[in-house]
């Protein structure tokens, strides 16, 4: 199981906070570092800071050598396909070949309107994800690419320089039945995560079924398709110190820690021994890589424990069937 650091602009991370925690991923052999694709967190946060998203990846591919950088996952309404084409291709160039283009349909209904997107239903935004998967792939392989369709359209279009990467790997986030049959048609790998929360193992077992499904769907050898879980933890270098985050977090939210808890039944919190043991459990129920994600402020520290003591422990562990 290979393990990356989910971080979320929109709570406020400066670059240098974005970067501090990406080298030390890269430092401690974490696979990969993500970065969430929003424009603001509420109508509150006038005043919290939310760096752009490709625009931070950008700058991560030159201040950092080795460990891999992604969206997960691009908004494909936030901008026009041809051009997220060619900035994915000039981040994967400015990486040395190290991005993983992540995308999904879109779902932040308070973003589009205060910037001004029209926010379609949900089956037309994945229309639209398609068609962007469509216009992408066609401008990193042709010399030059054509393509009318309902929503985008592109003619005799260059994309130059092309990625690094051939095939770009293309990770695909959602849950949904129709989300899923487009992943196992277009993706190298999908990122799952249930409706309302982050999944135990449990769920898990049962989001890999379905996206075993979709893959036979359109006929495609689900054992092609990489899977990725998103999960949150709380990680201490000991049960006492988790615990104590723990309670923070809880009063913030004004409530007990096992109301904190029980809310939140995908949580993984503990010393390095206990996560790397949930961690074992989601591999075993088919996850194959898992970014997480920590409570913000902890980042660092969490992602310091997650390299250096989990990460070894969970390495050998893979998908072992569903």
């Amino acid at each position: 199981m290979d393990l990356g650091v989910q971080l979320e602009p929109m709570f406020g991370f400066s670059y240098d906070d974005m970067l501090a925690v990406a080298r030390e991923a890269e430092r401690t052999g974490l696979r990969a570092v993500w970065l969430s694709d929003h424009l603001l967190l509420d109508r509150r946060s006038v005043d919290t800071s939310c760096l752009e998203a490709w625009t931070a990846l950008a700058a991560l591919a030159r201040d950092t050598t080795t460990v891999r950088l992604g969206t997960m996952v691009a908004c494909q309404s936030y901008r026009n396909p041809a051009l997220l084409a060619k900035i994915a291709a000039g981040v994967d160039q400015m990486s040395g070949g190290r991005l993983d283009f992540g995308i999904g349909a879109g779902w932040k209904e308070l973003e589009y309107t205060a910037y001004g997107y029209d926010f379609p239903p949900p089956a037309t935004r994945v229309d639209q994800l398609v068609e962007t998967l469509e216009i992408c792939t066609r401008l990193w392989t042709e010399e030059r690419a054509t393509f009318i369709g309902r929503h985008y359209r592109i003619e005799d279009a260059p994309c130059a320089p092309k990625p690094i990467q051939d095939p770009l790997p293309i990770w695909i986030g959602g849950r949904r039945p129709r989300i899923l049959r487009v992943a196992a048609k277009w993706a190298h790998a999908m990122n799952w995560l249930p409706e309302g929360g982050f999944p135990t193992p449990a769920d898990v077992r049962r989001g890999m079924r379905d996206i075993d499904e979709a893959c036979t769907a359109v006929g495609r050898d689900p054992e092609t398709l990489r899977r990725s879980v998103f999960l949150f933890a709380i990680i201490g270098g000991s049960e006492k110190a988790a615990n104590e985050v723990v309670a923070e977090l809880a009063a913030k939210a004004k409530l007990t820690p096992d109301e904190w808890r029980n809310a939140r039944p995908g949580a993984m919190v503990g010393s390095p021994d206990q996560v790397a043991a949930i961690l074992r459990e989601h591999a075993a129920a088919g996850a194959q890589d898992a970014n997480v994600r920590f409570p913000y402020g902890h980042d660092l520290p969490m992602t310091r424990l997650l390299g250096e003591q989990i990460a070894p422990a969970v390495h050998d562990a893979g998908r072992t069937g569903n």
